[in-house]
């Protein structure tokens, strides 16, 4: 071969192979191209087996590896001769030229392919005969029965694996032969139909394997009863009709429902495969749980069967029910077991198939309805013919006639969502659709459908900017998503209403001076007028927020809207008509009252009607009441007007019970906040109200429009604004307050938080063993006497120690403990014949030298010493174990005299102790020397058995018995005096010990070695383990032990659940590039990591076996230590191998619990007599243990774009496949774009697919579902997870996010957490558990710190009082269980549709609570969670939620959970939801509020004038209000929910000093900035949308964010906001009346530190944000940045031009233009103030002053414009440009001199100018942003453009100076380092600076 054709093969190669194992392909030997056939080419997945198959043969024989690769080749080229479909070409070209690298290899001479059949053949038998096939089966066979739990497990798999390897590569030469000729001997085709009968085992399953009887399955999952019990329930009963010939069935198995229903209605296969495994698992489930008894043939039980049915199908009858239809059977007992099945397996078929249609959950019971019904009709005929529904031109297909119609009308309404820019109103969403389906006119759509309106696919919508609208559509269903803020009150109006109300109340007595006098009663009467006209605008905003419905909703829907708006029309007219009269009645002297009396009797009717039916409608023990009055029409219509009936949301009351719970929590909270208000806020103010209104003669700075003669109203505004602001707010903070204090108590009740040390874990460890038993291990021993008690102690403590060493283990193998540890942790097995507990070394070491030194100094009594002795517990244990210990060893190891001397000696102690005489009867300060000579012996013992060692152990032994006999033993010797003689006699005779028995047997050894550590370990144990994590892992799950969950049931009765984690695109597993590559400082990752954690880092290099001072290159020659090195490293950060590692803990902790559950040992001696019975020993081999496993644990990954990252060589789609190898019980599902030709085009066609890895390491397809087309209609995650979530199995399923981790030992308690499904939480069952949520990203840096408290503080105490009292926890993202089928059936575990449901996870607990669900919250189980650890990734983070928020206000399920929840319920839910996000932005809105009415006293002149007056009348109320420091700075309350955490958990010292730390830190600096960020885009969304996914990253943050970059992200959502407050606040410094500096320090120190957090907190934590030279860095590239003008295709990144356009793209509609310019119009206020401040205008008040001021600005503007004239316009004048330039630039000059000379104009004015013009030149920039279109139509973009880049050059300035000036001291870089990072790290970065020589681009 030439060298270019060896260089082509190579790059073939290269391209075609996909592995990647670090750098390279490191760690894996090289592979062929099998695995990676197009996509287009993937239905014929022979060729892919083919190629596997030729791939493992080349070295054994090329030339058949030659055959095989070009018939691999043929097939290619029949499916697709031209290579039109995509990558078909490449494979081709690849697959010729490894075909042609064989040729070449081969000897010299032309090919013969004449013979290619006949090597083929003798290939074939040589291969047979080479690898034993004939006894590969007998000897699996002999193994499998020499018994499940025997030690040959290894060998077992081995020979399986062996065994079908060898079949495989059987069947595919035998089918490749097969395929090549049909002449093949009658003998060899004998062999290869037997050889390829033996490989149906290696058909790909996912669980459970088809058929169960075939004779070469080996998973013991189909010996299970209940497992043959469910599927003999699925066969073909009598009932069902006889199938046609042409319907294939595979041999090996018997036609069941599944096939009738699949030849019915067509179907797919996979999908039809995918559901009979689905529903064999769950009837199994079902029936495990009965604890049927074993029979021959096991029967699935009706009761199984019933569960099952009802549950799954439960939806469907609601359904039927509230449209008053009759379900598809007419009488439910009626209905047979198999009529059950066969109507559960047609709903899961549909719901299987019906891919983004599984969205509809009503439509997936219209569809059932009516396929039911043909069902049915088909059974009577007893003729199995294709439906009518689902056929068409004879081809039968469910797909194609069912859900693609449907499909086809929801992609062309959300490609109609312009990508999520469109209106929400403009387009149907999922919700749309479905709600379709909640009244009867849905069966207007027929069966087969009939393409009406519904169906309608709207016209694109237009691409102009300013024209409304779009095209031809159908409109919304039952809700109109419009982007107003009046949703929040259209939604909580009855919060609204409540709080108006009592502020009105609350005022009137307030100015009454607290009197309750008949006046004061009048005028709270008042309150009928304003609760009316309030419900009047409820009614108004009913009809505004339908427009867009109203020629699609129910026409009852709409007459109820105009029935509720006339009703409240006329009340506010008439009840504000009588109180009005009344009033005027009452000035008059002579009127009678009638009209006031009147006005009573209306407002006590209407009020008295409203209460009664809110009692009624509201209490929970009143429901049932009103349920029953159903029949009566005016009950049932004053129902249907007071409150919409939908199909969601019925029934949502509590208990009675947990109703008053949640009432007195709120009414604590409601007593506390209008207290509050009312001495704290509004009494203050009465009097200094009463004064402003009095006043007169106000003398204005300005030229005053509003203020004369109305009573100064703009200043009793601007005084009670904030009041009213913080009014509405401070509800939150005591809310926060409260629920704190309670989630505080409900902890301590819960005992969270007892065991907080390792000293508390060593103090109660013996009880840890009972406590095990009692909660997470159902089997149990009892005990009455006494020794009864020690042996189920020891019982307990034997059944606990495999399952706490298992614990252990895992610690160490995740590096967090070393060997020594991991030794002392360990817990013997407590299973020989000791008389004890034998506890961990941990908490016995160094206690028997404790023990020796008090009985050598001892002078007490025998009682007195054992006293002192006993007072530790764990010495006791000590010194008892030693005795006993030593006497087993000696006893075992000793015989003839030797074993007498050992019984004389115990004998003596023994009857010492009984006489009280031990302290006279031995010399116990001895006791040192026996102890040594004991070690020595041990220590010899523990050796290897050899000559030497046993002469040493004789001669150790011989000097103990001389100790013991002439310095210890002091006993009267004539009891056994003969004994004594002997053994006297036989040590002077050398016989006494001449001969040992070595230790062989393992407890033996193990007790030698146990007691010898005892023996030798003197120091204390005490902070073991070292590692703080470890620590904590085993703190919380012994705490844990202690606390309320319900009892573990055996795992065969489990409930089943899966684990499914959604991924796109993110780290899997990190590679040795992206481990060593450094940053600009030269800091790698690997780097980082060993400095963060420097423990681990040792412990990891001692488990590999290397020195850990050994160069790290050494590590790089051993590929299976790089692998290691790879998973060590991302076992530490946020990716998918750590998720996955977590996850498959479960499946080890099931596997350990039924191994250990095989003996049900009822007798604790007969259990404690076998050794095996807590032997672990290979547990995870045991068949039986595994198949358990499998049954009750699925774990799906759905890695949406797998299929292309193969297709790509993604190293991703590697490292996936990597995990698959690793982890057999994972299953990965995508979703796959098939390209196929049709008629010579090339169609696009989608699939979800599930593989597994098979024996060879590669994919094996399990399944492959055709769908409608391409799935991602709405959001990408919930798209991606229902794809994928037909896959998963069991009762629950987990959500787990890719950044999460799990532990072994909290994996153990997950049997108990399904059982809370069973438990009682109140009226209705749990539907989703949530589960405490441990965030392990807090040590990476203050940051994560920050964010790791404050999500701990959420998602533990905060969901704590969701959940019990409050009832309305939500799910809040990940890691929490729902109820499976109770979400699959209805809509599945998130919403989907585009942008509304961006929060995509909050939005399935909306659907359970709407849909009568339960979600409880538990603690005694926890999981790990990832969070951002960087300021930016936050931010985005921060702002994705916020934004997502902003969207949940619009959306329907807020509306009707605030509509339909009772008025405590919806309280709770509100504030903790969309109203914290309001009450957020409420706090800033209060600070601009106070700041804006400062800046009005201060520039119109009132709050001078009103300070003196109140000097001069010494009115210290008015002072007092007017200088008050405002309530808003009372936001540190929100603190303590944190603190009390901390407290709970962490004790209080530790609580205390960890809260000063965080101050320290300055996390006061980032939670201020955290607020500004969730107030920006939270209104931003509301006003605009704009909401989007942000990728946030997830790494580790190690590197300097540049200026830039910070600039650009925070620009308008901080800066421009920060600046405005520092404008406020100069302005109010500069014109304010104030008693001195304090005066103002006190008023405004909150508004600074706001300011001032906002513009510099980036900056501060910034990584190396303080060093010179990236300061300089940073300033060229901003620069560059600002100067770089955009174009075509240049991202904000690179331009300021491009990005300024990118900030402006989310004000798209006129609404939103307007409510911008209007917003704008605030900064115009400034240059109006400031412009009569200025000493050129004098006492001059006049609208002159500020016309000129305009004139001013207008020339700033011109000369800004002469001097950026564009230079490329003025190329041919540029001498003219220069002069004009110059020479305005005198005049500018001139000018301003002669003003200054000439008039009163002074240098302050000049400064007051540019205060006054800098907001008033953003307020035009703001308004031209907004009209964007318009002003490019006028010609004036690029003048604003300008101005703009003049701006943001500005604040860059003013926010770059400071940074720079501080960057020159190097302290502060180093202090910010101290500040950012752990000790740790910022110690290996400066040493690593000093070894580099300072240079930051050098190696490390």
């Amino acid at each position: 071969m030439s060298r270019a054709e060896e260089l082509w093969e190579r790059l073939v190669r290269a391209a075609l192979r996909r592995e990647r194992f670090g750098m390279g392909t490191v760690g894996q030997p090289a592979g062929g191209i099998a695995g990676y056939v197009p996509s287009s080419l993937a239905n014929n997945r022979d060729i892919d087996t083919i190629l596997r198959v030729a791939d493992e043969i080349q070295d054994e024989e090329p030339n058949v590896s030659r055959i095989l690769c070009e018939h691999a080749y043929s097939l290619a080229q029949n499916l697709d001769p031209n290579s039109e479909g995509r990558g078909v070409l490449q494979f081709k070209t690849g697959l010729m030229s490894v075909i042609k690298q064989k040729l070449a290899k081969r000897e010299v001479g032309a090919i013969d392919r004449s013979q290619d059949i006949a090597r083929l053949q003798e290939f074939y038998k040589i291969y047979r005969e080479k690898n034993n096939v004939d006894k590969l089966r007998e000897e699996e066979r002999m193994l499998r029965e020499s018994g499940v739990f025997s030690g040959n497990l290894g060998e077992l798999e081995r020979k399986t694996l062996k065994r079908k390897k060898v079949y495989a590569t059987l069947r595919v030469l035998g089918m490749v032969l097969e395929q090549l000729t049909e002449e093949i001997p009658e003998e060899l085709k004998r062999v290869i139909d037997s050889d390829a009968a033996m490989t149906e085992d290696l058909i790909a399953y996912n669980i459970i394997p088809f058929p169960l009887d075939a004779p070469t399955i080996t998973n013991a999952i189909v010996t299970f009863p209940e497992v043959r019990a469910a599927v003999s329930a699925l066969k073909h009963f009598r009932g069902l009709p006889k199938l046609p010939q042409e319907f294939s069935i595979p041999d090996t198995r018997s036609p069941d429902l599944m096939d009738f229903l699949h030849c019915v209605f067509g179907f797919q296969k996979d999908n039809v495969s995918n559901q009979r495994e689905h529903i064999v698992l769950l009837l199994a489930n079902e029936q495990s749980r009965l604890g049927i008894p074993e029979e021959p043939e096991p029967k699935l039980d009706e009761a199984a069967v019933q569960k099952v049915f009802m549950k799954s199908l439960d939806n469907y009858i609601k359904w039927c029910n509230y449209l008053c239809i009759q379900p598809v059977w007419s009488n439910l007992d009626a209905v047979s077991k198999e009529k059950k099945i066969l109507f559960v397996s047609l709903y899961f078929l549909i719901w299987g198939e019906a891919a983004n249609v599984r969205f509809l959950p009503e439509c997936l019971c219209y569809i059932f309805h009516h396929m039911a019904r043909e069902m049915d009709e088909i059974l009577r005929q007893q003729i199995a013919q294709p439906a009518n529904s689902c056929s068409k031109d004879g081809v039968v297909s469910f797909l194609d006639q069912v859900i693609t119609p449907l499909y086809e009308v929801v992609a062309a309404e959300a490609k109609n969502n312009d990508n999520g820019r469109a209106p929400h109103s403009a387009w149907r969403n999922y919700d749309d659709f479905n709600e379709y389906f909640w009244s009867l006119h849905c069966f207007e759509l027929s069966w087969p459908w009939r393409k009406t309106s519904f169906f309608q696919k709207p016209t694109p919508r237009s691409k102009n900017p300013l024209k409304l609208g779009g095209g031809q559509r159908r409109g919304k269903t039952s809700f109109v998503e419009h982007r107003t803020f009046f949703h929040l009150y259209h939604s909580f109006h009855r919060l609204w209403i409540f709080l108006v109300m009592m502020f009105q109340g609350l005022t009137i007595i307030a100015f009454n001076n607290g009197r309750l006098n008949a006046k004061t009663l009048r005028e709270v009467l008042s309150l009928g007028p304003t609760f009316v006209v309030m419900k009047f605008i409820e009614s108004v905003l009913d009809v505004l927020m339908m427009y867009g419905a109203y020629s699609t909703t129910r026409r009852l829907a709409v007459s109820r809207i105009f029935l509720r708006f006339l009703w409240f029309s006329s009340a506010s007219v008439v009840v504000s008509f009588l109180y009005v009269r009344a009033l005027q009645e009452e000035s008059d002297p002579n009127s009678n009252s009638v009209i006031f009396r009147l006005y009573l009797i209306v407002i006590g009717i209407f009020g008295g009607i409203n209460f009664f039916i809110s009692f009624l409608m509201r209490i929970p023990a009143c429901h049932r009441l009103t349920d029953m009055c159903d029949h009566w029409s005016l009950i049932r219509f004053i129902k249907w007007m007071r409150q919409e009936r939908y199909y969601v949301g019925r029934g949502m009351y509590e208990r009675t019970t947990d109703f008053i719970k949640y009432m007195i929590f709120w009414l604590i909270i409601l007593s506390a906040k209008f207290a509050f208000a009312y001495f704290a806020q509004i009494k203050p103010l009465v009097k200094p109200t009463r004064t402003i209104i009095t006043m007169n003669n106000i003398q204005y700075s300005w030229h005053d429009f509003v203020s004369r003669n109305n009573h100064n109203a703009l200043t009793v505004v601007t005084l009670w604004s904030p009041v009213i602001a913080m009014y509405m707010l401070d509800i939150y903070i005591i809310y926060t307050v409260v629920s704190a204090v309670w989630g505080f108590l409900l902890g301590a009740r819960d005992r969270l938080g007892e065991i907080r040390s390792l000293d508390a874990v060593q103090k109660i460890f013996e009880e840890f063993p009972a406590a095990f038993m009692k909660r997470l291990h159902p089997v149990r021993a009892s005990a009455s006497s006494s020794s009864q008690v020690v042996e189920k102690n020891k019982f307990d403590a034997a059944r606990f120690s495999p399952f706490w060493n298992e614990i252990i283990k895992n610690l160490r193998e995740e590096d967090y403990l070393t060997n020594f540890e991991m030794e002392l942790l360990f817990m013997p097995k407590n299973t020989g014949s000791l008389p004890l507990v034998q506890w961990p070394l941990f908490l016995l070491a160094s206690k028997i030298f404790l023990a020796k030194d008090i009985a050598a100094e001892s002078r007490d009594l025998q009682y007195e010493l054992w006293e002192r002795i006993s007072r530790d517990d764990y010495m006791k244990y000590a010194v008892q174990e030693c005795y006993h210990a030593l006497r087993f060893i000696l006893t075992e190891i000793l015989e003839a005299e030797g074993r007498m001397w050992v019984e004389r000696i115990y004998e003596g102690i023994e009857a010492s102790i009984k006489n009280k005489s031990i302290s006279d009867d031995f010399q116990l300060n001895k006791l040192q020397l026996v102890i040594s000579r004991v070690t020595a012996l041990l220590g010899i013992l523990n050796q290897a058995e050899k000559p030497e060692h046993e002469k040493g152990a004789v001669k150790a032994v011989q000097d103990l018995y001389d100790v013991v006999r002439h310095d210890v033993l002091a006993i009267n010797m004539r009891e056994h005096y003969e004994q004594w003689q002997n053994i006297s006699k036989a040590r002077t005779e050398g016989r006494l010990f001449a001969k040992l028995n070595w230790p062989r047997d393992p407890e033996l050894k193990a007790q030698v070695k146990r007691l010898y550590s005892l023996l030798t370990i003197k120091e204390s144990a005490s902070n073991v383990p070292k590692n703080l994590e470890a620590r904590r892992r085993l703190e919380f799950f012994t705490n844990s032990l202690f606390m309320d969950m319900p009892p573990a049931r055996p795992v065969h009765e489990m409930l089943s659940f899966s684990v499914f984690t959604p991924y796109y695109s993110e780290i899997v597993l990190y590679s040795m590039n992206e481990l060593l590559k450094k940053n600009e400082d030269g800091i790698s990752i690997l780097f980082y990591l060993q400095k963060i954690y420097p423990d681990e880092w040792k412990n990891f290099l001692a488990r590999i076996g290397r020195d850990e001072n050994a160069a790290e290159t050494e590590l790089f020659d051993s590929p299976s230590d790089i692998l290691e090195l790879r998973f060590w490293a991302s076992y530490r950060g946020q990716t998918l191998a750590r998720t996955v590692r977590g996850m498959m803990y479960y499946r080890k902790a099931l596997m350990l619990q039924t191994y250990l559950e095989r003996e049900n040992a009822g007798d604790t001696e007969a259990a404690l007599s076998r050794l095996e019975a807590t032997d672990t020993k290979g547990f995870e081999l045991s068949p039986e243990a595994r198949a358990r496993a499998d049954l009750k644990f699925t774990y799906v990954v759905t890695c949406q774009i797998y299929g292309k990252q193969k297709e790509e060589q993604k190293p991703e789609a590697a490292d996936i496949a990597l995990l698959m190898q690793r982890n057999e019980a994972l299953r990965v599902a995508f979703i796959d774009v098939v390209e196929t030709l049709k008629d010579g085009k090339v169609h696009t066609e989608y699939y979800s697919k599930l593989v597994k890895a098979d024996i060879n390491g590669k994919d094996k397809e399990i399944y492959a579902i055709k769908l409608p087309g391409d799935p991602k209609l709405g959001e990408g995650k919930p798209e991606n997870q229902n794809h994928a979530v037909v896959f998963t199995r069991g009762n629950a399923i987990q959500t787990i996010d890719m950044n999460q981790d799990n532990y072994f030992e909290e994996a153990l308690k997950v049997r108990n957490l399904l059982e809370e499904f069973d438990r009682d939480h109140g009226i209705r069952p749990a539907t989703i558990l949530g589960v405490r949520e441990h965030v392990f990203t807090g040590s990476v840096s203050s940051l994560a710190s920050f964010m790791s408290n404050q999500e701990g503080s959420f998602v533990t105490l905060g969901q704590r009082v969701l959940a019990t009292p409050l009832k309305v926890r939500m799910h809040y993202g990940h890691p929490d269980v729902f109820d499976r089928v109770f979400h699959i059936t209805r809509g599945g575990i998130s919403k989907a549709s585009r942008i509304i449901n961006i929060s995509e996870d909050i939005y399935a607990g909306f659907n359970s609570t709407l849909r009568q669900g339960n979600i409880t919250h538990h603690e005694y189980i926890q999981v790990g969670k990832g969070r951002d650890v960087g300021l930016n990734q936050i931010a985005l983070f921060e702002g994705k939620v916020a934004g997502g928020n902003g969207e949940q206000v619009l959306s329907r399920d807020v509306y009707r959970l605030g509509q339909q929840f009772d008025f405590f319920r919806m309280l709770s839910f509100y504030f903790t939801t969309v109203g914290y996000y309001f009450c957020t932005m409420l706090t800033v809105w209060t600070i601009y509020i106070f700041l804006y009415g400062r800046a009005y006293l201060a520039l119109s002149g009132v709050g001078e004038t009103m300070q003196i007056r109140a000097r001069i009348t010494d009115n210290t109320a008015l002072d007092a209000a007017l200088n008050t420091q405002f309530l808003f700075q009372i936001g540190i309350f929100t603190a303590v929910p944190m603190i009390l955490g901390f407290i709970l958990e962490q004790g209080f010292l530790r609580a205390v000093v960890s809260f000063i730390t965080m101050q320290l830190q300055l996390c006061t600096v980032f939670f201020t900035f955290s607020l500004g960020t969730r107030t920006h885009y939270f209104g931003r969304t509301i006003l605009h949308g704009g909401a989007r996914y942000q990728a946030t990253g997830r790494g580790f943050v190690v590197c300097h964010i540049k200026f830039s970059e910070n600039y650009r992200l925070y620009s308008r959502s901080h800066f421009v906001k920060g600046l405005e407050v520092v404008l406020l606040l100069v302005v109010y410094l500069a014109y304010g009346y104030n008693d001195g500096a304090l005066s103002y320090i006190l008023l405004s120190i909150s508004s600074w530190f706001m300011a001032l957090s906002w513009l510099f907190a980036p900056y501060l934590f910034n990584p190396s944000g303080f060093e010179w030279q990236k300061i300089v860095e940073d300033f060229r590239d901003w620069t560059n940045w600002l100067l770089y003008r955009g174009g075509i295709g240049v991202k904000g990144a690179e331009s300021w031009e491009a990005w300024w356009d990118e900030e402006l793209s989310h004000i798209r509609t006129l609404r939103g233009r307007i409510l911008e310019t209007i917003l704008s119009l605030r900064f115009f206020i400034f240059q109006y103030g400031i412009v009569y401040k200025l000493d050129v205008q004098g006492t001059d008040t006049s609208l002159t002053v500020y016309g000129f001021s305009w004139i001013a600005l207008a020339v700033l503007i011109l000369l800004f414009k002469v001097f950026t004239f564009s230079q490329k316009i003025s190329v041919n004048f540029q001498l003219l440009l220069r002069f004009i330039q110059g020479l305005a630039f005198l005049l500018a000059i001139a000018g301003l001199a002669a003003a200054v000379v000439f008039t009163k104009l002074t240098i302050p004015d000049i400064f007051a100018c540019i205060l006054a013009f800098v907001p008033t030149g953003w307020g035009i920039l703001s308004i031209a942003a907004a009209w964007k279109p318009l002003v490019k139509k006028m010609g004036l973009w690029k003048s604003i453009r300008s101005i703009a880049r003049l701006y943001d050059a500005g604040m860059g300035m003013l926010i770059f100076v400071p940074i720079a000036f501080f960057s020159w001291f190097p302290f502060v870089s180093t202090f910010q380092t101290r500040l950012m990072f752990n000790q740790a790290f910022s110690r290996g970065l400066e040493i690593s600076l000093i070894l580099a020589g300072n240079n930051r681009n050098t190696g490390i």
